[in-house]
């Protein structure tokens, strides 16, 4: 198994590849980051996304799965952007997972919630002539890509000898996504709360320690609504958490028979919401074991990731390793009295794990 983290900006786009038992590479890529993963605009810059694409093209591969675990921008930003720009971007792609607004609502027999309406500006020449607008639904029933059904809880699927068990959403989670999802008013880019790296790891585990200590929980309707699975390939786990809330990550595993003297075993943990400290709980830590958590963020937005999860990281396990895809972050984050306290903890920044 080869896993590519991209440099996604705020967001998520990971490429998984591995051999078939006929030895054929097969690709499957969660997220696309945010526009700018794919391509700038304003600057003209082509992001890590654009060179995958053009890689997995050269080597007249293609991608099996294209997993879109939310509508958040800095996840599916990037792939909206791509199939805008490239007129041929659905012949790469065998099978989508995207749980749109009009499924939900289909699934529920609800009416159906606009804002959850997303729209692709296809162009004819990839970057210069007008685009016409799209519903992106609509592009992918129209080139027949789209597994249209309900991503959700105990769904089990198969491909090529690899296996994936959906964790997360909820079929409740995706009602309240319908019902309750307005698209946000904010600048993605800018920083909405006060940075925690100036304080170190061992205050935060002192602070925790205390008895009136809560634990402040992500409730953000789209991030309850992630995709997020194990994937088991060749015997080996691989958690991937999205933008996950971390009581339905337990709840999924708790139904699984996973607790804390009987942990899922995993080689890989992609961390949830790029950090955050609403994401990622002890409880949640104490059903996961691995030595490898990754961190997908380039530290633009909200100063995700959060000081605070690391401190219950190295708090749960000393001899983490710790993988950043942004690799001057850590640099920000970490002070000298940290690496004192905690030798064992091993940082490093990652482009690809194999």
């Amino acid at each position: 198994m080869n896993i590519k983290i991209l440099k996604a900006f705020k967001g998520d786009s990971i490429l998984l590849s591995f051999l078939d038992s006929e030895k054929s590479e097969r690709n499957i890529l969660i997220d696309g980051g945010t526009g700018s993963t794919y391509y700038e605009n304003r600057t003209k810059i082509k992001g890590d996304l654009f060179t995958l694409i053009e890689s997995i093209k050269n080597k007249n591969k293609r991608i099996d799965l294209l997993i879109l675990t939310h509508i958040d921008d800095d996840h599916i930003g990037g792939i909206l952007r791509w199939f805008a720009k490239d007129k041929d971007a659905f012949k790469l792609i065998d099978k989508v997972w995207f749980n749109s607004g009009k499924t939900i609502a289909e699934c529920f027999n609800l009416k159906e919630n606009e804002e959850l309406e997303l729209t692709l500006d296809i162009s004819d020449n990839s970057f210069t002539s007008v685009p016409q607008a799209k519903k992106f639904e609509d592009y992918l029933i129209e080139k027949n890509i789209w597994d249209k059904k309900i991503i959700s809880k105990e769904l089990t699927s198969e491909i090529n000898g690899l296996k994936i068990k959906i964790l997360t959403p909820t079929k409740r989670n995706l009602e309240k996504l319908l019902n309750e999802f307005k698209k946000p008013k904010h600048n993605y880019f800018t920083s909405g709360e006060e940075s925690d790296w100036v304080i170190p790891l061992s205050d935060f585990i002192t602070e925790e320690s205390l008895k009136e200590y809560k634990f402040d929980e992500d409730d953000s309707v789209p991030n309850g609504s992630s995709i997020t699975f194990i994937l088991t390939f060749n015997k080996k786990n691989y958690v991937f958490l999205g933008d996950s809330h971390p009581t339905d990550i337990i709840e999924s595993l708790t139904d699984l028979g996973f607790n804390k003297e009987n942990p899922l075993i995993s080689e890989i943990l992609k961390v949830s919401h790029h950090g955050s400290c609403r994401n990622t709980n002890k409880e949640l830590l104490e059903i996961i074991k691995t030595d490898n958590y990754i961190i997908s963020s380039d530290g633009t937005s909200d100063n995700l990731p959060n000081k605070r999860t690391f401190s219950r990281i190295v708090n749960q396990n000393p001899n983490a390793t710790i993988y950043f895809n942004y690799g001057k972050l850590p640099g920000f984050i970490f002070l000298d009295k940290d690496r004192q306290d905690f030798p064992n903890l091993k940082i490093s920044s990652i482009s690809e794990y194999i």
